[in-house]
């Protein structure tokens, strides 16, 4: 070696810190570890004899991968059900857009050593490379919507060496943010929601038309129109416009202080408009009981009005939904269950108070309706893209519609459900939506890939977190390991003595386990679910 060489050698070396983590015979195959190199911790994962070494936080919400679900080469949140490979760092399930850091990692006599880059040493995830747009390529995708499934779609394709036009039109006033935090934390900055920065669009030629609406789309001349009169010509197409909040129809639905949850601007709405005010709260789902619990310590009353007997009773079961209520109770929710809303009556065009088919009459200034939602597929009448009964957008494996180059994905399209045998399904959530949009821009670019996603999602409620994963529809029986009554369980949804999907409190990461064997085409049965040894979880 020449003294260049030596020189070299010796400035690498001080760019790298190297820790001596632990020894080879402490970690066994299919076990992982968190260590720490210079104090950044490192999470160790030992596969099939060999070694690799990964950042230790999801790029999500940073939750700490060790306390997750390691199968196989991957290891999947324990909150929010995001896979990353533990070999390359790279995001494989979403949510979350960003891979993790993965570090150099060798043995040496017995002992096991991991080398992280002094200048990544406090990077905590990062960003896929991206390839750039081809100068006098004509070739354009558009995809109309501004949520995770067009974004994720748009960075998918700059990952796989597209070198054409991408171009995200969305009527939202904002781009891509992270929607879920909307019913959760109602008064944030926009700035610290958004999922990319302005200078990310740019960098990677990702085109933001926000403010415009398609109000049109015709596939033979490949040209979608808007509400301003332009029109913009396509190669592809994605169709990701997801679904508007379903207004009340009642009278008095239309008063001053009665509102739906769809945007940032209503979420700030609801909150500045909540605060010490009378709020009452229509619908005992998702939404509904989200915006309850958001706003128990900021209105000076809240009630929820539901029309079964307990919130949640269709998808998570009686016990459950009687657990939830409980816990909004005693941050001073008040429920009336098994009643509707016949009227909402105001005084100078501003509500005044809400009308029960009971009979009950319910003080408010402010109603904030969380009864459903209805696919944005409007736009497409005249078409022939085709919808189904319920206007979600149908599409095949490979999110292709019935239109050539036409696709669809997130929370407007219907798909086939891998681990329901390919059932038709529409499924509102947000990890579906990043997955969707994978999947669609790698068969944009002929890459084949179908959608074998399995559903995780997730509900804040009073500082708690519920984790589902599965798809649930037509479950006949609900097996319970822990209790509820105690905030801590794990729940077994069974149909024809399978386990069709897993819901958890305090459990953790029991349902991420759950999701990963679902992921991996495994059949979980009902004799599984009544066995008190469940280490079979961790198969």
């Amino acid at each position: 070696m020449n003294k260049q060489q030596e020189a070299g050698q010796s400035e690498k070396q001080e760019e790298e810190v190297t820790g001596l983590v632990c020894l080879e015979a402490d970690l066994q195959d299919g076990q992982m570890r968190e260590v720490a190199v210079d104090d950044q911790k490192v999470l160790l994962v030992r596969i099939q004899g060999q070694y690799s070494a990964v950042g230790s936080r999801c790029s999500h919400y940073s939750a700490p991968l060790i306390k997750g679900a390691l199968v196989g080469d991957r290891v999947r949140c324990p909150f929010h059900g995001a896979c990353f490979n533990v070999r390359t760092g790279d995001i494989e399930e979403y949510p979350g857009l960003d891979s993790i850091p993965s570090y150099k990692v060798k043995v040496e006599d017995g002992k096991v050593y991991v080398t992280i880059n002094k200048k990544s040493l406090t990077l905590t995830k990062r960003v896929k490379e991206m390839f750039a747009i081809q100068p006098g390529t004509k070739h354009t995708v558009l995809l109309i919507g501004g949520g995770p499934a067009s974004l994720v779609c748009a960075e998918t394709l700059r990952q796989n060496c597209y070198p054409g036009h991408i171009v995200i039109v969305t009527k939202d006033s904002l781009p891509p943010i992270d929607k879920p935090k909307l019913s959760k934390a109602m008064n944030l900055e926009s700035s610290s929601i958004l999922l990319r920065s302005g200078d990310f669009y740019q960098q990677y030629a990702i085109e933001m038309w926000m403010g415009k609406e398609v109000v049109s789309v015709h596939p033979p001349d490949k040209v979608v129109k808007m509400s301003d009169g332009t029109s913009k010509r396509y190669d592809q197409l994605l169709i990701a416009t997801g679904c508007r909040a379903r207004p009340l129809s009642c009278p008095g639905s239309d008063l001053k202080g009665v509102h739906l949850l769809q945007s940032y601007d209503d979420a700030k709405e609801i909150h500045s408009s909540s605060v010490g005010q009378r709020a009452v709260v229509i619908g005992a789902s998702f939404i509904g009981m989200e915006v309850a619990s958001y706003l128990s310590d900021k209105a000076t009353s809240v009630a929820l009005v539901g029309s079964a007997s307990y919130p949640f009773e269709k998808s998570l079961g009686p016990e459950i939904g009687k657990m939830t209520m409980a816990m909004l109770e005693e941050k001073n929710v008040k429920f009336f269950m098994n009643d509707r809303v016949t009227e909402i009556r105001g005084e100078n065009g501003k509500v005044k108070n809400v009308v029960l088919s009971s009979g009950a009459v319910l003080e408010a200034d402010v109603v904030i309706a969380g009864i459903g939602v209805i696919p944005n597929s409007d736009f497409l009448a005249g078409s022939k893209v085709a919808v189904d009964s319920g206007k979600a957008v149908i599409v095949d494996k490979y999110m292709r519609t019935n239109i050539p180059d036409i696709f669809s994905a997130g929370d407007v399209a219907s798909f086939p459900l891998s681990i329901r045998g390919d059932q038709q399904v529409n499924i509102g959530h947000w990890q579906m939506s990043h997955s969707h949009g994978k999947v669609a821009a790698l068969n944009m670019l002929k890459k084949p890939t179908k959608i074998e996603s399995v559903p995780f999602f997730w509900s804040a409620l009073a500082g708690k977190s519920i984790r589902y994963t599965g798809y649930g529809e037509g479950y006949t029986e609900i097996l319970v390991k822990g209790k509820v009554e105690e905030r801590k369980f794990l729940a077994f949804y069974i149909k024809d003595e399978e386990v069709v999907a897993a819901a958890s409190l305090m459990f953790d990461p029991a349902v991420a386990q759950v999701a990963e064997l679902m992921a991996e085409g495994k059949n979980i049965t009902k004799k599984q679910a009544q066995s008190d040894d469940l280490s079979w979880l961790q198969m």
